[in-house]
């Protein structure tokens, strides 16, 4: 790559720092509307909440990632 160019894993960083901020946003929701069908009187929607658990927790992490690549690309620069 040329000097000026950046990679697509520094562009997706430093352009779209909203999509990280979005899906984190997102991931602490499901995790949390999850978290709700938990309690006894959801018992129906137990497997729905574990999904709702698991794919929220995913998001979560993957936010963090897009943070935390930010956080380095900004301290290397």
């Amino acid at each position: 790559m040329s000097g000026g160019e950046k990679s697509f894993l520094e562009l997706i960083v430093t352009e779209y720092r909203h999509l990280h901020l979005s899906i984190g946003i997102l991931g602490n929701a499901l995790f949390l509307i999850g978290s709700v069908l938990f309690f006894k009187s959801f018992e129906a929607w137990q497997e729905t909440a574990v999904w709702l658990f698991v794919i929220g927790s995913a998001l979560m992490l993957i936010g963090a990632l897009g943070k935390a690549a930010q956080d380095i690309l900004e301290n290397t620069k």
